[in-house]
This record gives C-alpha cells, structure tokens and sequence, in this order.
C-alpha cells in the first residue's frame, strides 16, 4: 500500500497525489465502503479536483472518527491543447473566490473540527479532442484530460473566520451581492455563491430584502 496507486485517475488528480505525498504515506487505502487517496498517520487526505457536494456522504461517515484534509485546485490560468493546433491561453481567468463555488455543496464543512481544506492556485493544461455531439457546445471540443502545468499559491482554510479573509476591505458597511460582486471583481453568481457560504458560517447577518436584492452585513 506504500506505492501510488491510480484507479484510473486523471492526470491533474495523479500529480497533485504526488505533489502532497511524503515517505510513509499509503495510497488508496480502503476504508468501509471508501478508498482514501492518501493516509497519513491519523490524517485524511483526498484530492479533490470536483465539485464537493458527491464528498458529502463521504465526510459524514468519516469525520466523525478522523481529521480530513481536502486539497482542491483551481485553475487560475488554463492553456488549452487541441490536435493539430499550438497551445493557447484560455481567455478564462479564475481567482481564489472560486473556493466559495467548490463550499457552496457543502457550506458548513469548515464548521467541523477534524476538516480542513487546502486550495491550490495553479496553471493547467486542458487537453482536448473534438466531438461533434458539442458543436453547439462548447466549440465542438472536449475536455479528455488536465494536466498541471504550476503551483502559484496555497491558501489554508481551518475554520470559518478563515473564509473571512477574502472579504474585500473596501466592502461597504451594508451591501448586496452585487456590491461584492463589484468590489471583488468576480461574477454576480460567485458573489451569491460567497454569500450563502458566509451566511452559512455565521459570518454575514441578513439585514433584509429590497430591488437590489437581500442585504448583508459581516457580523463582529
């Protein structure tokens, strides 16, 4: 159990295990009806480059017994490989916010003492092939597989108050989500996205509704 295992992994999934592993950690280790990516010690550790709500029953049946720690990436800068074409940059840009999408599934996670969560800031590659059942989608291109191509930045979230350190400072005392949306520089759903999370935790107070929409205050 000492080796690195795959199931079938993608690649960004493989490489980000390698990125975390350390001498004596296993690898896929079954327990109950799950398989672990990495066991260390006591420690918990999955990659997680999905959505986080299909974890849910997951961490329900194990954080009871054990500290997990959920290292999910985000690509703030994707270079997207087709056949017969150079690479290009992907005009998509993300931001750190984006961990409020991956919480959004699971808003209260941080609340729970045994879970922690490490979000990786990274350059990937995204390598495509064309079908022609997503040509009204998506360009006709498919996403086959991600690669990692950097590691920009690691930001460690322990508990709620953590979340709290990307509220921007020049927020106003009470706002919308629009006014976060426009003052962090990020989509309107994300904002919505951060709100209910934030809410979740206890860290915004709803103060009530009007045209704009709901409006909120951070709690002391």
């Amino acid at each position: 159990m000492g080796r690195i295992g795959t199931l079938n992994e993608g690649s960004l999934h493989a490489e980000l295990k390698r990125l975390e592993a350390l001498p004596g950690d296993r690898f896929e280790v079954p327990l109950g009806t799950y398989v672990i990516d990495i066991v260390r010690g006591d420690q918990l550790i999955e990659i997680q480059t999905g959505p986080a709500a299909p974890m849910g029953r997951k961490f329900d049946a194990l954080l009871g017994s054990y500290e997990i720690r959920v290292v999910h990436p985000v690509a703030m800068t994707s270079y997207l490989h087709s056949p017969d074409k150079p690479p290009r940059r992907s005009p998509v840009r993300r931001s750190a916010y984006e961990v409020f999408a991956w919480l959004v599934g699971v808003p209260t996670l941080l609340d729970h003492p045994n879970f922690s969560l490490d979000v990786l800031l990274i350059a990937e590659d995204r390598i495509r092939e064309h079908d022609p059942s997503l040509r009204r989608r998506r360009g006709g291109w498919r996403v086959v597989d991600r690669r990692l191509r950097e590691v920009l930045d690691r930001n460690e979230y322990r508990d709620p108050a953590d979340l709290l350190t990307l509220v921007p400072a020049s927020l106003p005392t009470e706002f919308t989500t629009a006014d976060l949306a426009t003052t962090a520089n990020i989509p309107r759903r994300l904002a919505q996205q951060m709100a209910y999370c934030l809410r979740a935790t206890g860290g915004l107070t709803e103060l009530g509704r009007s045209k704009a929409g709901i409006h909120y205050s951070l709690r002391d």
